[in-house]
């Protein structure tokens, strides 16, 4: 006979296994990257796959197809891209004493004003204190940066992403329905459908922000890199792309794009008709993103605030290093689709309603 377990034992229990996972996850976050990789571009070509198994009523002849012709594309692309990034890369690394100088130079009248209005204490105290915040923001950013790159991790995360993540990707997605079926076979019975019912708004949620998100940045990379370099600004193919990636953390990537924009534009050009052409390219990028990209391709369905996003990109990235900034979107979208389906008991239940 089938003993039945409790409501509040199957609670400890999912409790208990979910610490475990994520003791799991911290614990093995250094080797985690090429799997995460791999399950990321399963995930993404899914969909295709199953149309094109379709037409060649073969899972694996669909899933080698797929995956050939993507990382062809990315090679190719590296191929033409590389050389033109190197070298834009090693020429805006050159001319940044020459922006210190010029940031230098641009301030130097402002300060001197603002000595004469507070004082010589007054303004000795400000410099003590942005001295400390300063000091403090660059001591985080090498602390974030150390966790990613140092160690040796980063070498052996890129050769792991080469050689790895493409066998991870092939098998996952030429399985990706069986293990579906299989998982599903596993949720407890009396919940299933509940369970079900979650698992499909999370898909919604990721599906809609990281496919949609994707093709935005690719978007707004190919017109502000085509801008900027149509416009004449030294840099602009590199500075439009990293704006473009940067893109997928809302608002801070169009900003620190902006910024590098204008500050190379300070040292490049002397006419107010240069400054205007970059804005008008930053501006023309936004207003075809409000207007149209995100409104199509991501909408207010995914449910995910830009605070939140990027809260979660920072906590992940912090903790867990790039495997926890990959991992970022999709348990942020986890935790927001479970939020709200607590909210929803919680409306229903007699804590809420008093009767």
């Amino acid at each position: 006979m089938t003993q039945r377990m409790s409501r509040e034992k199957q609670t400890v229990v999912w409790v208990f296994g979910f610490a475990v996972f994520v003791f799991l996850l911290y614990a093995l976050s250094s080797v985690l990257t090429p799997f995460v990789a791999g399950l990321a571009v399963a995930y993404f070509l899914d969909p295709l796959a199953d149309r094109l198994e379709a037409v060649l009523k073969s899972r694996s002849a669909a899933t080698a197809l797929i995956l050939l012709t993507f990382f062809v594309a990315v090679f190719a692309l590296g191929v033409v891209l590389f050389p033109l990034l190197q070298a834009q890369i090693t020429g805006l690394v050159a001319r940044i004493p020459e922006a210190l100088d010029a940031a230098h130079g641009l301030l130097d009248p402002l300060v001197k004003q603002i000595e004469q209005e507070l004082g010589a204490a007054e303004i000795q105290k400000l410099k003590d204190s942005a001295g400390a915040f300063t000091g403090a923001a660059v001591s985080w950013l090498l602390d974030v940066l150390k966790s990613l790159f140092l160690g040796g991790k980063a070498f052996v995360n890129a050769l792991s992403l080469l050689f790895i993540m493409p066998v991870v990707a092939f098998f996952l997605l030429r399985d990706w329905d069986i293990l579906v079926a299989k998982v599903d076979d596993l949720l407890p019975r009396s919940s299933a459908e509940t369970i079900r019912a979650q698992f499909r708004d999370i898909d919604a949620t990721i599906a809609g922000f990281v496919r949609g998100q994707a093709t935005v940045c690719l978007a707004l990379g190919t017109i502000y890199a085509t801008g900027l370099t149509l416009v004449g600004l030294d840099f602009g193919l590199l500075i439009g792309l990293l704006t473009g990636l940067l893109a997928f953390v809302p608002y801070v990537g169009m900003i620190i794009g902006l910024l590098v924009a204008f500050v190379v534009a300070l040292m490049q050009f002397s006419d107010p008709l240069s400054f205007l052409l970059v804005a008008a390219v930053f501006g023309f990028g936004q207003t075809v993103d409000a207007a149209f990209l995100t409104p199509n391709l991501v909408g207010g369905r995914v449910g995910l605030h830009p605070v939140w996003i990027i809260f979660a990109l920072m906590a992940g990235g912090s903790v867990f290093g790039f495997t926890g900034v990959l991992l970022a979107v999709p348990v942020a979208s986890v935790i927001g689709v479970l939020v709200r389906f607590a909210i929803g008991r919680y409306r229903q239940c007699a804590l809420y309603t008093g009767s």
